[in-house]
């Protein structure tokens, strides 16, 4: 209908939200949104990572290959990452992307001296920008924190050497997995679970606790005292249809109504450590803003040719 408008305003509202762990409601839009969102954490939010190493002296077990590649894979602290160029983009380094504006140098330097093994870990590794460093995963209220040293590189035995410089970028997990920001992002329909009570009633109590314990997670529970089935977390509930099929198997289908919200979803976050969980989805959004300004914007373009044909085009320099 001409003039009618199809605007929705998605919320978002925080449920539990840790570091490296959030869980939050995304509601009034649809899966195409909630889809992209999630995509964009994985794929399209730019954190940094190590991608160049020059190794000087490796006498260790590993080869210079597989000691890069490890370090690729270290989570580095990535929260000027969304303002840092990408190397390619970057015109002070004329794309080496050796310079303080594009890229984060480290420097290792480890050798065993004694009889008993040497740990290298992430935490050997000198960075020269100090808010880019290895990402801390010790838990610092926890009794064994002091032992822990991060994440292994390799380890060395009397006499052995590891000396290298690296040079972390910026990127985005679209280009490698190491440069993604999110070690799982999940997102699922809100269940909406309604029992009738008159078919449940006519079930004995046996029939009852079987009919709760088909579900395989701890969606339903059943009271004792007031002989009643409960939704105890309908949030548990995967979309198996368990409870369905056992009702039917008992002669009483309809005895549960499990319908998914089609514009409501739970968010679950993951991340590597590289951004904070609740960054990584304001950058998310941002670069989803991003996104839909330039479609805006290529619109505009082409309605501009349609209006002025190869006027247009010759404006932009077409």
């Amino acid at each position: 209908m001409e003039g009618k408008s199809y605007q929705r305003l998605p919320r978002v509202k925080i449920r539990e939200m840790r570091d490296d762990y959030m869980k939050f409601e995304l509601r009034d839009t649809d899966a195409s949104v909630a889809n992209a969102l999630r995509r964009v954490m994985i794929a399209e939010v730019p954190t940094v990572a190590i991608d160049l190493v020059e190794i000087e002296i490796n006498s260790s077990v590993l080869n210079d290959e597989f000691i890069a590649h490890r370090l690729g894979l270290i989570p580095l602290t990535s929260d000027r990452a969304m303002s840092m160029r990408f190397s390619r983009d970057c015109d002070a380094c004329d794309g080496d992307g050796q310079c303080e504006f594009c890229s984060v140098e480290f420097h290792l330097r480890a050798k065993c001296h004694s009889d008993q093994t040497l740990d290298v870990t992430s935490k050997d590794l000198l960075s020269s920008d100090h808010t880019v460093v290895p990402v801390d995963f010790s838990d610092s209220a926890g009794m064994e924190s002091s032992e822990q040293k991060g994440i292994i590189i390799v380890k060395l035995r009397r006499g052995q050497e590891l000396r290298l410089r690296a040079i972390a970028r910026k990127g985005i997990g679209k280009d490698h997995a190491k440069w993604s920001p999110a070690a799982t992002v999940t997102f699922m329909y809100e269940p909406d679970i309604r029992i009738n009570e008159e078919l449940m009633d006519m079930l004995t109590l046996d029939e009852k606790k079987a009919w709760v314990e088909s579900s395989p997670t701890k969606v339903f529970d059943f009271d004792p005292k007031t002989e009643k089935v409960m939704v105890v977390d309908p949030e548990a509930y995967t979309y198996d249809d368990e409870v369905i099929k056992k009702a039917e198997a008992m002669g009483k289908p309809g005895l549960v109504d499990i319908i998914a919200k089609e514009d409501s979803f739970i968010f679950t976050v993951e991340s590597t450590g590289a951004v904070k969980a609740s960054q990584l989805l304001l950058n998310a959004i941002e670069i989803l803003k991003q996104k839909l300004d330039a479609v805006r914007l290529s619109e505009d373009t082409v309605e501009a040719d349609d209006q002025f044909g190869e006027l247009g085009a010759h404006m932009r320099g077409g």
